[in-house]
């Protein structure tokens, strides 16, 4: 994590102060857990186990045009995942888990959406003659 902060704290792009407070929230995340939750984590073995950038929702906006007309545009946003886990444990010791993460179904909702499997109804074949086309 601290490689992560350092090399954010020097990158020259304009996302990289949002994405450094994200990685520090997730620090005090986990320091939280450690101190109020009875959860043994060592802030020192943390790292950046997943990190992401989703597409979110689109914003449409209007900028002025020449001769009174207007031109749309569309603000594009991003949503940033990250997850930190303790270098040395098993990945289900996982500190942060994955906001769109799927969770494995289990046995009982497995067993039924496996049903027998229905058959398809077959296409008839057309056996009469074409018709010519009007002229």
């Amino acid at each position: 994590v601290e490689d992560a902060l350092n090399t954010l704290a020097f990158t020259k792009k304009r996302v990289a102060a949002k994405v450094e407070k994200l990685v520090r929230s997730a620090v005090e995340n986990a320091n939280y857990l450690s101190t109020e939750k009875n959860v043994d984590v060592d802030l020192d073995n943390l790292y950046v186990k997943h990190a992401v950038a989703n597409d979110g929702p689109r914003m449409k906006r209007i900028r002025p045009a020449p001769m009174g007309r207007a031109f749309r545009y569309v603000r594009r946003i991003a949503h940033i995942e990250i997850a930190l886990a303790e270098r040395g444990k098993n990945s289900a010791g996982d500190l942060a888990t994955v906001v769109g993460e799927e969770r494995p179904a289990t046995k009982a909702a497995a067993s039924k959406s496996r049903s027998k499997p229905t058959k398809k109804a077959v296409a008839k074949k057309f056996s009469g003659k074409k018709t010519a086309g009007k002229r």
